[in-house]
C-alpha cells in the first residue's frame, strides 16, 4: 500500500474499485465484463454515462491488456515508484452532456494508467490540457492527478481503447472487443455534441465509424485542420496527436493546437 500523491490515502496497485480513489466511478459491486460478449451486453444495458464509466473502469475482457496494465502498476517507472498506480481501464472524462468531444487512442502506461484519468500525468496530456486551457475549455493548464481540481467547460475526452497497451499498440481484436463501450457512450452523448476533434489518424477512422451515414463519398481523409460537415449538423475536425514525438519534431506546435481548439470552441458554441 502506498499513499496517493495528493490525498495521502493508502492504495494498492492496481487500485481495487470502490476504495476511495479520486474520481473512481465504480464500486465493489460494479459488474465486470470478462470477455467480448459481456462487454457488448453490459454496454448495451448501461442506463447512464456514470454507469457506463463504472463498468468500463473494471473491464477485464482483454487478457493481454489486463496483464500489461497490471504489470506496469506493480513494476512502475522509477520516478513514480513511491506512488500507487490505478492499473485499470480508464473511462472518459468531462461533461456528461458535452458540446465538444475529443477522441484519442488509448491510455499511456505511466500516465493515465497511473493516475486513473485520461491524458493525465504524461507529456501528451501536458500539451493537450495547456492548449485546452488557453482556449478556455478547462479551468487550469495542468493535469497532474485525478484530485488536482481540473474541470471541463462543456467538453468530454474519450478513447476507443480503455487500457494501456504494450508499445502503445492495441491489436485489431482488442479494438473490436473494446468498441461497444465507445458506441454506447456515443449513443448517450451524441445529441449534445456539436463538434468532434480527433487526435490522430486512427481516432479519425474511429470517428468515421461512429458517424457512418453522416458524410458522403469518398471517405473523408484525415489531416491536421481537416473539417467535415456532417448530415446531422455536427462537424468533425482533425488534429495531429500531441505526442512527444510530434511536438519534439515540430510536426505539431502549441500554436497549431491553439488554432484547432479555438476553432472547435467557436464551432461548438461554447
Amino acid at each position: 500500500m502506498l499513499p496517493h500523491p495528493r490525498t495521502g490515502r493508502l492504495f494498492a496497485s492496481p487500485v481495487p474499485p470502490g476504495t476511495g480513489w479520486p474520481g473512481d466511478p465504480a464500486t465493489a459491486a460494479t459488474p465486470v465484463a470478462a470477455d467480448e460478449t459481456e462487454v457488448a451486453e453490459l454496454a448495451a444495458a448501461a442506463g447512464s454515462v456514470r454507469e457506463l464509466d463504472a463498468q468500463i473502469s473494471v473491464c477485464r475482457a482483454c487478457p493481454r491488456l489486463v496483464s500489461w496494465r497490471e504489470e506496469v502498476a506493480v513494476v512502475k517507472r522509477r520516478s513514480f515508484a513511491d506512488q500507487p498506480y490505478w492499473g485499470r481501464p480508464v473511462p472518459a472524462w468531462g461533461a456528461a452532456r458535452p458540446r465538444l468531444l475529443i477522441l484519442g487512442l488509448a491510455p499511456a502506461a505511466n500516465g493515465a494508467n497511473r493516475t486513473g484519468r485520461i491524458f493525465t500525468g504524461d507529456r501528451s496530456g501536458d500539451q493537450l490540457f495547456a492548449a485546452l486551457h488557453r482556449a478556455g475549455l478547462v479551468n487550469q493548464s495542468t493535469a497532474v492527478d485525478a484530485a488536482d481540481g481540473l474541470r471541463a467547460n462543456k467538453i468530454r475526452i474519450t478513447s476507443p481503447v480503455r487500457c494501456a497497451p504494450p508499445g502503445n499498440a492495441p491489436t485489431p481484436a482488442e479494438r473490436v472487443t473494446c468498441s461497444p463501450w465507445l458506441l454506447a457512450e456515443w449513443a448517450m452523448i451524441s445529441p449534445h455534441v456539436r463538434v468532434i476533434v480527433t487526435l490522430g489518424g486512427f481516432a479519425w477512422q474511429v470517428a468515421l465509424g461512429l458517424l457512418a451515414g453522416q458524410f458522403g463519398k469518398p471517405r473523408p481523409k484525415f489531416g491536421h485542420g481537416a473539417v467535415v460537415d456532417l448530415a446531422s449538423g455536427q462537424q468533425l475536425l482533425g488534429c495531429f496527436h500531441p505526442s512527444q514525438q510530434n511536438m519534439f519534431t515540430g510536426r505539431l506546435t502549441p500554436a497549431m493546437l491553439d488554432d484547432i481548439f479555438t476553432d472547435a470552441r467557436r464551432r461548438a458554441g461554447i
